[in-house]
């Protein structure tokens, strides 16, 4: 309700450097995974189910401040996370991408993230077009759990 009713955070900390120390798992923290670079998250206020977002760890503004290993570390955790969607929720298309900077849309423009949004046919109906509504059929914390659960089934290549 807070992001609905436009309620900005109390505090002005960076939400993706608390994020990136919390417990896998912990209540209220989407987390599916964290690698050597990046962290893996589901969208607090998602625009489907599994709205998912990969982060560095570090405290970076834009890819082109990040390492050649933190890059790949990214996309690889971006292509297992669609891998991750398959398994658990048959989406037919993803749009995958990143707002840079605030003018671009970024919500929080000094932490960069990359979404990964899964897409059916017929997803953008009139509730989301006119009503700026989502249907979700599960909770955050449901969708995190079988997410982590699929995460380990999937091996990098």
């Amino acid at each position: 309700m807070e992001y609905i009713q436009g309620k900005a955070r109390a505090d002005s900390s960076c939400l993706f450097c608390s994020l990136a120390n919390a417990e896998l798992g912990a209540d209220g923290e989407h987390i599916i995974a964290k690698s050597t670079h990046c962290f893996a998250l589901l969208n607090r206020y998602p625009y489907t189910y599994g709205h998912c977002m990969v982060a560095p760890i570090s405290h970076l503004s834009s890819p082109e401040d990040m390492t050649s290993a933190s890059l790949t570390d990214l996309m690889t955790m971006v292509n297992r996370l669609m891998r991750v969607l398959r398994e658990i929720a048959e989406p037919q298309g993803f749009n995958i991408g990143a707002n840079i900077g605030a003018a671009a849309g970024a919500g929080i423009a000094s932490h960069y993230h990359f979404h990964v949004v899964p897409r059916w046919s017929g997803d953008a109906n009139f509730l989301a077009t006119i009503g700026e509504t989502q249907t979700i059929a599960d909770t955050l914390p449901g969708i995190a759990g079988k997410m982590r659960a699929a995460w380990a089934d999937f091996i990098d290549d």
